[in-house]
């Protein structure tokens, strides 16, 4: 892997660069689709990639309980298995069996943990969670981490920095597949202190890039912004940055502007099943009476395929009669929204208009009312 950078912007710390894989190049900023289980939820490969999308996320949590890593290994990686012939980023799966919560222990060995679907006991090391990612063939793999909770204590945090810390010495030590880049993993929650000291020590041993973890999990976005321009500082500028978990099209915006070259979240698919819409204007609960009968499509300046064939009453329709075209409709419509911004965003870095750009952008969007963001992230936690 390689990556250049091709311009920053003069007002912000916006850039534009190129991430070069064994999969193809990948233009930056950049914001990866999530198929956990080696799947976009209800879109096929060839969809995912005529929207715009060169790359994206898969998880190795979810694909080592089933069908397992060996398995994919035998159908020939990850890759062929699941028909993407794009650049594919694997997490570990750290944050997942965290959230596990009562269902997991910790120690500096490792994490035995139970799995969600069966109740089987598993016990991964930092060593076998490369060794599983090695099997599956991403491009980038991610380190494994312990990422604390939004509302945990600073001894607790610092804790699970230096878990993290001796976690990322072992996997770079394990890691032999000179195909794939290994990202290591910025810890330390809230605290600007403990991201210092993290940031510190992982760029000591020298990854080839280096992702953002802990945030977006429930804290103020204030604080979000805060740490995040601050835990940029202390990266290499000659690296790609990979915010984990943000996803909010308002949020991707000033993520960009603090530096960050990446981006995943499950948002903008999730919340497409569930009737939400992005539009310029922010987004629109498709299942509101006032769509029953609206003769135009969701969002008139979208051209993506639902917006260019079907009106806002029959997306209205189909989300009120549990059809699953609904689904797929409004997933490509939300991932095609997305692919836009960042195409926009870029073209803008590009131009060095972007300072401008992101003042029009968050002039116009109404976000998410921040109680009710913090609310509904709690709750999808807590089920989760």
């Amino acid at each position: 892997m390689s990556f250049n950078l091709i311009k920053t912007c003069s007002a912000t710390r916006a850039r534009a660069g190129e991430l070069v894989t064994p999969h193809g190049m990948v233009r930056t900023p950049v914001f990866l689709p999530v198929g956990s289980q080696a799947t976009v939820k209800t879109l096929t490969p060839q969809e995912i990639k005529d929207i715009g999308f060169d790359m994206l996320l898969a998880n190795a949590y979810h694909l080592y309980l089933r069908p397992g890593a060996s398995v994919i290994e035998e159908m020939g990686g990850l890759h062929n298995f699941m028909g993407w012939k794009g650049t594919i980023l694997t997490d570990s799966g750290g944050y997942q069996i965290f959230s596990l919560a009562g269902l997991r222990q910790i120690n500096d060995e490792g994490v035995s943990f139970r799995s969600h679907i069966d109740g089987s006991q598993h016990f991964i090391t930092p060593e076998l969670a490369i060794k599983i990612q090695e099997s599956l063939g991403a491009d980038i793999i991610m380190v494994l981490d312990e990422c604390p909770p939004s509302d945990a204590d600073f001894n607790r945090v610092r804790r699970a920095m230096n878990r993290t810390h001796l976690w990322a010495a072992r996997c770079r030590q394990t890691h032999r597949r000179n195909d794939q880049a290994l990202f290591a993993i910025v810890q330390g929650g809230i605290s600007p202190e403990l991201r210092r000291k993290s940031a510190e020590y992982l760029t000591s041993l020298d990854f080839p890039g280096y992702a953002i973890g802990g945030l977006s999990l429930g804290e103020p976005k204030e604080v979000t912004w805060n740490i995040t321009e601050e835990t940029v500082a202390l990266l290499p500028k000659d690296k790609p940055r990979y915010l984990m978990g943000v996803g909010s099209p308002e949020d991707i915006i000033e993520a960009v502007s603090r530096g960050i070259d990446m981006f995943d979240s499950a948002l903008p698919t999730r919340v497409a099943r569930n009737g939400a819409l992005f539009t310029r204007q922010g987004r629109v609960n498709i299942e509101n009476s006032i769509y029953r009968k609206m003769a135009e499509p969701v969002d008139p300046n979208c051209i993506c395929y639902t917006c260019k064939n079907f009106s806002a009453a029959y997306l209205h329709h189909l989300f009120r009669c549990g059809e699953l075209l609904a689904l797929r409709l409004a997933t490509l419509h939300n991932l095609s929204f997305i692919s836009n911004l960042m195409s926009d965003v870029r073209e803008a870095i590009l131009n060095d208009t972007f300072a401008s750009f992101k003042d029009d952008f968050l002039k116009n969007y109404k976000p998410t009312d921040e109680k009710m963001r913090i609310s509904q992230k709690q709750k999808w936690l807590e089920r989760n």
